[in-house]
């Protein structure tokens, strides 16, 4: 399957990624055909994902609470299969969804180490040893204190934790200026519409990548319905369509750092 050459650009203003190879150059220009291609020739590996994550759902039940819906998390591995990250950090971790979808990557792709972080332990006990194993480091607290400078050495940068202002100002004050220019970042909990949340950390994420001229994608059903669309499509032809879970909650945004 080959994607059509009627697909729409990326949500914000950026300029003609159109090929897979594109994304490892330049995620800054994302866009939904660079996507679309991903889909495609990662489709086998990726339907083997899909049908673990939904047998790991369905046997926890209500004790794992998944966070990405599937859009959000099958990018995510898509990119992490695409960049080929040495080193992934990330911020918030919950009950272990996006942990769990991020291994899976690392171990596919046979290399890559993922840092992570969170003031609670629950993905401790739903991340499976055969993820873990060798490729996993989890450190328990306030990430404001325990980070360290792991964070300089990020091939790829994924938070998902304490969605206020004030968290978000921190991050882009602290964080962000440690990470290395060119590493893919992404970020949950931005459009839950098509606007953040005026008090968020979201609507502090958007300023801050507007002052900076940085360009992003999203998925999010309420900010690109056209995106959510086209790749609906895609995945139906490469039966990809039934769902993970259910959910049409995907605010996570896609950008570059420096």
């Amino acid at each position: 399957m080959t994607p059509s050459s009627d697909i729409p650009g990326s949500v914000e203003s950026v300029t003609g990624v159109t090929s897979a190879q594109d994304v490892v150059n330049s995620l800054r220009d994302l866009t939904v055909q660079a996507v679309s291609e991903l889909y495609v020739k990662y489709q086998d590996d990726l339907r083997a994902v899909r049908d673990r994550q939904r047998d790991f759902l369905q046997r926890r039940g209500k004790s794992m609470k998944a966070q990405l819906d599937d859009y959000e998390a099958e990018i995510t591995y898509l990119l992490l299969r695409e960049y080929r990250p040495e080193t992934v950090v990330e911020i918030g971790t919950f009950y272990g969804w996006s942990t769990m979808w991020i291994l899976s990557a690392l171990r596919d792709n046979g290399i890559g180490h993922l840092y992570s972080f969170d003031i609670v332990d629950h993905v401790v006990s739903n991340v499976p040893d055969g993820l873990s194993a060798a490729r996993w480091t989890f450190t328990k607290g306030d990430v404001r204190e325990t980070l360290g400078g792991i964070v300089g050495s990020a091939d790829y940068l994924f938070i998902d934790a304490d969605h206020g202002a004030r968290f978000g100002r921190w991050y882009v004050e602290n964080v962000f200026p440690m990470v290395r220019p060119g590493t893919p970042t992404s970020v949950h909990d931005v459009f839950h519409g098509r606007r953040p949340k005026p008090i968020s950390e979201g609507s502090v994420l958007m300023k801050w990548l507007a002052e900076h001229d940085k360009s992003f994608f999203t998925p999010s059903a309420a900010k690109a319905p056209e995106v959510i669309e086209h790749l609906s499509r895609v995945k139906k032809e490469l039966r990809l369509g039934t769902p993970v879970r259910e959910s049409r909650h995907n605010p996570m945004v896609f950008f570059t750092l420096g």
